[in-house]
């Protein structure tokens, strides 16, 4: 994600992956914030992922790629002191079953 752009957030929504960041905040207003949302969009705006900072501790963090027609393939979430959860798509956006999380 070296080459993705990095925006910050307030939150995010959704209950479908990939989750939506919402009320973007500039980089200079995050030392009044306690907690953020660091995002990471390619070049075509697609959000790669995020990771969710509270008290300078990253708490959760998402990884997304997407398939050549722009629907997620694979989403890998992490939270504090949990296992990783990895989940695959097909190119249609349903959840292929047998994995972790499923």
């Amino acid at each position: 994600m070296s080459t993705d752009t990095v925006q910050f957030f307030v939150s995010y929504t959704g209950v479908k992956l990939p989750l939506r960041l919402v009320t973007a905040i500039a980089p200079e207003q995050l030392s009044n914030r306690n907690t953020f949302i660091r995002g990471y969009f390619n070049a075509a705006g697609a959000l790669t992922g995020f990771e969710k900072v509270v008290y300078g501790e990253i708490e959760l963090t998402h990884r997304y790629d997407y398939h050549a027609n722009g629907t997620l393939r694979r989403a890998e979430i992490v939270m504090l002191d949990e296992d990783p959860v990895t989940l695959s798509f097909d190119e249609t956006g349903a959840v292929v079953a047998g994995q972790d999380g499923v």
